[in-house]
């Protein structure tokens, strides 16, 4: 392949950021190109991807029926640690939700890939293993969220002299929701986000700020930012990404559109910066009101719980994220009220007990008995 183009493996590539990521890539054909994707049960999307874009490598998930729609693909197939380590690829990027994706990010890491990452729930469990495997084999993790995206471009050129960093939050699909009427909030309203166009657990870790909890930790361990460093506030608009306090008082913001492309594109093309037209720019003079607020508690009794566990560190933010994907799921499926979400969260926690100094598959089964836990939970 062409050594001015990048290749580009996609985990998730059915979902909300892999199909952005597609977009993306398709105007850049003489500067990226998609090696792999991979997908687990939506084989009609996933089909109609190989089509249009034709990887060398797909993978599906054999065990989802996957019926006539893939059988013809067959040649195409490939288990992911190919599709993570294949001598094309120079990016892989992981747009999958849960764990699924930690393991192939630490092969991907091990034979010298950068990963473009979406996954929050691999830094959470697993950030220690993920940065010191990447800075052992000289990988770069290019964050593709727009929040940790953000703070990575407003400390490009910079010295580490950082005073506080501010992380925004629209403060989700039921922030104008009258308090007395939030816990009995449907799962339509819920994924009916103001700003962005997500999946539908991010959108609902969106609306009780569990995202945010995410993307504290992310930054702690991305940029090496101490907690009390890291603040969170509520910006309606979604105009400002995230804002980085220097010594000397000076703040740099990220401004754009609320738009997923320009983070990865920027992480996708990352140092470089390239005009893309399907990206709407973002004028002052329509935007003439930014407005930040303190996060109501009240609101969002998820995201303190989530902070004070996050920092106790040892296994805890595992069992947070898999109280967290369990407790999302009843949501989801219609078992369990929106206010039901903290509750569940909050009695897998109580019962924990930590392991000192746990190893990745400590980790992994700590997430793993607390979502199976949450799943079970009888609020």
């Amino acid at each position: 392949m062409d050594g001015n183009i990048k290749g580009i493996t996609i985990l998730g590539s059915t979902g909300s950021v892999g199909t952005q990521a597609i977009e993306v890539v398709k105007q850049f054909p003489d500067k990226l190109k998609i090696i792999g994707l991979a997908a687990k049960s939506s084989h009609t999307k996933l089909s109609q991807q190989i089509q249009q874009i034709s990887p060398l490598m797909v993978y599906w998930d054999k065990s989802q029926n996957s019926d006539t729609i893939m059988t013809k693909y067959e040649k195409l197939y490939s288990e992911i640690p190919d599709l993570c380590t294949n001598q094309n690829v120079d990016i892989v990027l992981t747009a999958t939700t849960g764990v699924t994706s930690i393991y192939p990010t630490i092969q991907a890491i091990r034979s010298g890939k950068n990963i473009a990452l979406a996954n929050k729930e691999s830094i959470i469990i697993a950030g220690e293993h993920i940065i010191s495997e990447a800075e052992k084999h000289s990988v770069e993790i290019l964050p593709l969220d727009s929040e940790p995206n953000a703070i990575w471009q407003c400390i490009q050129g910079e010295k580490p002299e950082i005073n506080r960093v501010f992380i925004t939050s629209s403060g989700g699909s039921l922030r104008s929701k009258p308090l007395e009427m939030l816990g009995e909030s449907t799962v339509e309203e819920t994924l009916k986000h103001p700003n962005w166009a997500m999946g539908p657990k991010i959108t609902v870790d969106s609306a009780t700020l569990m995202n945010k909890v995410f993307e504290v930790v992310e930054a702690k361990w991305l940029f090496n930012i101490p907690w009390e460093k890291i603040d969170v506030i509520v910006h309606h608009q979604s105009k400002i990404h995230s804002m980085v306090e220097f010594v000397d008082g000076s703040i740099k913001a990220q401004i754009g559109p609320s738009d997923m492309k320009l983070p990865i594109q920027y992480a996708l093309l990352y140092p470089d910066r390239f005009k893309n037209p399907s990206i709407n720019k973002f004028n002052p003079l329509e935007n003439q009101t930014l407005t930040f607020e303190e996060i109501d508690q009240r609101r969002y009794p998820c995201f303190e719980l989530g902070i004070e566990t996050a920092k106790k560190g040892k296994t805890w933010p595992a069992v947070l994220c898999g109280a967290n994907e369990g407790a999302v799921e009843l949501f989801l499926t219609g078992k369990i009220k929106f206010s039901e979400i903290f509750t569940i969260l909050n009695n897998v926690i109580k019962k924990h007990i930590p392991t000192q100094s746990p190893s990745l598959s400590d980790m992994m089964s700590t997430f793993q008995n607390a979502y199976i836990e949450a799943i079970n939970s009888k609020v």
